[in-house]
This record gives structure tokens, C-alpha cells and sequence, in this order.
């Protein structure tokens, strides 16, 4: 019990920190709607076609957004029980966890799917490193390690 609470938990989490910040930081840079922002999530699956769904494609990016969070939080659970270091350092084992989450999202998951490469502009990519850092990698090991430590 305390596993699916702890993934689902930290996914939901870090999965609206995630959208959160990309809704603000599109919203003030280019004064991009949040549905444009949950649309560019649901062009992982439906390609372009996603900007034309309105508020159902909105709608399935921001199911995907949870669903790829909550699989993250699955994957740094299954882990961390057979790696005990990430259960006793959550801070540092979700550091890097975030780290690897944004290769693989940014080098793998992204250009895999029908979605067109993400921007490279220096503000976003940098900011986008630190909050899977401290935003998703981090409150997803606290979650685990929580759940870990009372099992």
C-alpha cells in the first residue's frame, strides 16, 4: 500500500510542478495559453495534430504529463528498494535521478515521438535541468523514501 501511495503521490507531484512551470515560463516569455503548453504534451503521441483538439488534446496532455510522472516515481521505487544509498540520500539520489530523467526525456523519450524537438533557448533548457533536479527528481525520492522506510 505504501508503494502505490508513494508513486502515485510523488508522480502527482512532480508532475504538476512540471506543467506548472512550463505554463509560467511559456506564459511570460511568449505569452503561450496553458492549453498550447498541454497540447505540446499530447504531441508526443498525436504529433500535430494535437493543436488542432482543443481542450480534449489539452486534456490528454495533461494525462500523459501525470502518467509519465507517475512512471518515473515507479521506475526510482523500483530502484531505490534494491539500492539502499537512494533510501538514506533522497535529496542527492532524486538530484540525480532528475538529472537522468532529462536525458532521457530530452535525448530519448522526446525525439522517439511524433512531438518536434523541444526549444533549445539557453533560459528554458537551464531552467528545465534545474526543475527536474529540484522539482521532480527530488520530491519523487522523498515520496519513495518515505514509503521505503515504513515498509
Amino acid at each position: 500500500m505504501y508503494a502505490v501511495l508513494a508513486i502515485l503521490s510523488g508522480g502527482a507531484i512532480a508532475g504538476m510542478l512540471d506543467i506548472a512551470f512550463a505554463c509560467t515560463f511559456w506564459s511570460i516569455k511568449a505569452g503561450v495559453a496553458p492549453t498550447r503548453i498541454l497540447q505540446s504534451v499530447a504531441a508526443g503521441l498525436l504529433g500535430a495534430a494535437s493543436f488542432q483538439g482543443g481542450a480534449a488534446t489539452a486534456a490528454l496532455g495533461m494525462v500523459l504529463q501525470l502518467v509519465i510522472a507517475t512512471g518515473m516515481a515507479a521506475v526510482y521505487y523500483a530502484v531505490a528498494r534494491r539500492w539502499p544509498l537512494l533510501v538514506r540520500r533522497p535529496v542527492a539520489g532524486g538530484a540525480g535521478f532528475g538529472l537522468a530523467a532529462y536525458a532521457v526525456m530530452n535525448y530519448v523519450v522526446v525525439p522517439l515521438s511524433a512531438a518536434r524537438p523541444g526549444s533549445h533557448d539557453p533560459l528554458w533548457v537551464g531552467l528545465s535541468i534545474v526543475v527536474h533536479v529540484a522539482l521532480i527528481g527530488v520530491p519523487i525520492a522523498l515520496a519513495c523514501a518515505r514509503a521505503l522506510t515504513r515498509r
